[in-house]
């Protein structure tokens, strides 16, 4: 059964909420101490609210669209009462006193949030090693980094601890572990869903989105997450489409549509992962899609740029983080990433030196969002590979520079503020390959649509 098959046997009474549940606890309890996914879960909550889905069911009341499935949270998304840390000392002691809106939104659905997932420490990262808690294991390829900053929640998901999970995606911190851990990732247009209840990484970057297995669980999440939000800025007032019926009939969704290819892409890839890529292209090609060969000339540009704008929104982020109403001080207790880029900022934030960094960061965005928005103008979507190259393994020592090389392929939605997504491709000697879909702004569905048709193929 995929997500929404799931979802209705429990609805129909086919099947229990509390026995899904006490699958998935039997599981974290089995697989948790190794993998290190979960870093907090509350059972006795979780149980008392599948029991309380169940009785609905039998008295045939109305249950939301997400009765009975079992989710993790990433830790930096407010959920009352349980410790919203961000994987840092720094909050170890934090427990949410309120709900983010996206997690109103999940329980008025009658979703059962089952814990709090790891994290690269305030999603500075992107291996999930710079935890608090300490590093998650890929349970795809054990020993290797499941990829980051959202590594506990890509990896709770491919080990089957939960139905679904949401993660934020700054830089590529969905995508990224979905790559890795071999499962679905996606990052909405920005503004699509609300960032309210979400610690800011960088907040023109920042969105939340969702894990799973399938596409359908993918859908199903943005239909309960996604709309306008008027208690947070940032959110798009627009028609959100139905997710979870534009995957009804994914055979025809790929005649006609337009694949653009770009060179550059493949130009800093591992050679076994482009072929993995280039295999799935020719498969949807002949599936009566089109591929439309493209370059952009900026693919160096982004990473400087989406780094000195992270530094610079990370360390007006980190200000609150005072040891004043809340916490520790950060600068004393947070980890080595961290710091670097506190103090990257602070000295970019300076007036002698924000017009010669943060000031040009800004035009080199406006470039990349200009060039990216030309090259989607012709085509429905840009896929290629998600991750350049195979995770690493845990504990590896590399330079900034070469954790930062991860994200050159993901970064770019988020400087343009475009809908992305990853999906399985293959696998290299049994370490998992992502393929990437960009579209344009607000064409999230069409993505979706896309996703669906793929995994109808394999």
């Amino acid at each position: 059964m995929n997500i929404i098959e799931k979802s209705q046997s429990i609805r129909t009474h086919e099947n229990k909420a509390s026995e899904n549940l006490e699958e998935f606890i039997e599981r974290i309890n089995k697989h948790n101490p190794k993998t290190k996914a979960f870093v907090e879960f509350k059972n006795d909550e979780a149980l008392q609210m599948a029991e309380e889905i169940d009785n609905k069911i039998t008295n045939g009341e109305k249950v939301g669209k997400l009765a009975g499935l079992v989710i993790g949270i990433k830790s930096n998304i407010n959920v009352e009462d349980f410790h919203i840390t961000a994987a840092s000392k720094t909050l170890e002691n934090y427990i949410g006193s309120y709900d983010a809106t996206v997690i109103r939104r999940i329980k008025a659905e009658d979703g059962i949030i089952v814990g709090m997932t790891n994290m690269d420490e305030f999603a500075a990262g992107s291996s999930t090693e710079t935890s608090f808690h300490g590093p998650t294991d890929n349970p795809r390829a054990p020993g290797r980094i499941p990829g980051g900053s959202s590594g506990g929640s890509a990896a709770a998901v491919a080990s089957e601890m939960c139905d679904l999970a949401l993660g934020s995606d700054t830089g590529g911190s969905i995508r990224n572990p979905a790559s890795h851990c071999g499962v679905m990732g996606f990052k909405p247009t920005y503004g699509v869903v609300s960032r309210q209840g979400l610690l800011d990484l960088a907040m023109s970057f920042d969105q939340i989105g969702p894990f799973a297995t399938d596409t359908s669980g993918i859908a199903l999440m943005l239909d309960v997450i996604a709309g306008e939000d008027r208690r947070e800025c940032t959110t798009i007032d627009w028609k959100v489409p139905d997710f979870a019926a534009s995957i009804n009939d994914p055979q025809d969704a790929l005649k006609g549509m337009r694949l653009g290819v770009v060179k550059e892409f493949y130009d800093v890839s591992d050679k076994a992962i482009v072929n993995i890529i280039e295999d799935r292209i020719n498969q949807m090609q002949e599936a009566g899609a089109e591929v439309v060969e493209l370059n952009f000339d900026y693919l160096e540009l982004c990473l400087p740029t989406y780094y000195l704008i992270n530094y610079v929104e990370f360390f007006s982020a980190t200000r609150k983080y005072d040891g004043r109403k809340y916490g520790e001080r950060i600068e004393e207790v947070c980890g080595d990433e961290v710091l670097r880029r506190i103090h990257m900022g602070s000295y970019i934030s300076q007036k002698e030196y924000s017009g010669k960094y943060y000031k040009k960061a800004l035009q080199a965005r406006s470039l990349i969002r200009k060039e990216i928005t030309g090259l989607l103008k012709d085509v429905d979507v840009l896929v290629g590979p998600t991750v350049p190259k195979l995770p690493h393994k845990v504990g590896t020592e590399l330079e900034p520079m070469e954790m930062y090389a991860y994200d050159i392929l993901t970064v770019i939605a988020n400087l343009a503020g475009i809908p992305a997504a990853s999906t399985p491709a293959g696998d290299v000697n049994g370490i998992p390959v992502g393929m990437q879909f960009q579209a344009k702004p607000l064409d999230d569905e069409k993505i979706i649509k896309l996703m669906a048709a793929h995994e109808a193929l394999n």
